[in-house]
């Protein structure tokens, strides 16, 4: 599999934040044979994401479900960086994962609109924001997309592509090419607050934290209801401390603010992140990590 299987995007990839998902997608990318430039700012951050793409393989390595050519080539075409303009050279497809605020989405996307062929696909890794507001502020709205992956990457088949408002129908079918072409299963949602999964994901999360907040249950308890009964493959508790009671807060503040009370913030939740209890990446969230 290459970067040839998919549309007219055969140039390199550019992934924009070296966090916890771009260096995901980066790995992804590359494993996928395409030519992958990660762009961050911070060189710490950039030797971290390229430590973590390499234990991720050598992992994978361990367990015989990455052959040690594939390690090798994948890590031979990805590259760190702290230059735009090198990230964004040639490239065909423009990948943001910056944290989610909306004005920093438009500033790195417009960045690279200006750094990047008239024809390349402006992608946005954001799970909750408004594609259409994003879009509105980057040169060339028709060609930005959603391009929503799951944590961690390499192991999580879902990624959501989102059309907003302006987006070409050829820029869809390139980003759902594109999510087929990485081994992933893309399902295609029209520009809505949450989309499907965060929207879905988050409603079961706030009640099952009003939940342990009146007692009905405790946190392990209330997470094999869903795994036993509902064949969930971890409970939204434990998956709220994967994904970071911070980063659930601000979607669920988000949604609140868009669809009304039934996504208001649980005191709980609101309690623990002032307290810096954000989940597995501090030690301490629903569960002791």
């Amino acid at each position: 599999m290459s970067c040839d299987t998919f549309a007219s995007l055969r140039g390199p990839v550019a992934v924009i934040g070296a966090g916890t998902m771009g260096h995901g997608i980066a790995q992804v990318a590359a494993m996928a044979g395409c030519e992958t430039r990660l762009f961050d700012v911070d060189p710490a951050a950039r030797e971290r994401a390229l430590e973590r793409v390499r234990t991720n393989l050598e992992r994978g390595v361990e367990l015989a479900r990455v052959e040690p050519a594939t390690r090798d080539a994948a890590l031979g075409r990805l590259t760190a960086t702290g230059d735009p303009a090198e990230a964004a050279t040639g490239a065909d497809l423009v990948i943001e994962a910056v944290p989610e605020d909306l004005d920093l989405k438009r500033r790195v996307l417009s960045e690279f609109a200006a750094l990047v062929g008239a024809t390349a696909v402006l992608a946005s890794n954001t799970s909750s924001l408004s594609i259409s507001r994003i879009g509105a502020g980057v040169p060339g709205p028709e060609r930005v997309v959603g391009l929503h992956f799951f944590n961690p990457v390499h192991i999580m088949a879902l990624v959501e592509v989102v059309r907003g408002d302006r987006t070409a129908e050829r820029v869809v079918e390139q980003a759902r090419q594109f999510a087929e072409s990485l081994g992933k299963e893309p399902i295609v949602v029209n520009d809505s607050p949450g989309f499907a999964s965060s929207r879905l994901g988050v409603a079961i999360g706030l009640e099952a934290i009003r939940m342990l907040e009146s007692g009905v249950a405790s946190a392990p308890d209330i997470d094999r209801a869903m795994e036993l009964g509902y064949r969930h493959p971890m409970g939204p508790l434990r998956l709220t401390d994967l994904v970071g009671l911070d980063v659930r807060l601000e979607i669920a503040r988000y949604l609140h603010a868009e669809l009304g009370e039934r996504f208001r913030p649980p005191a709980l939740l609101e309690r623990l992140v002032e307290e810096g209890k954000l989940g597995r990446k501090t030690g301490q969230g629903f569960y002791t990590w």
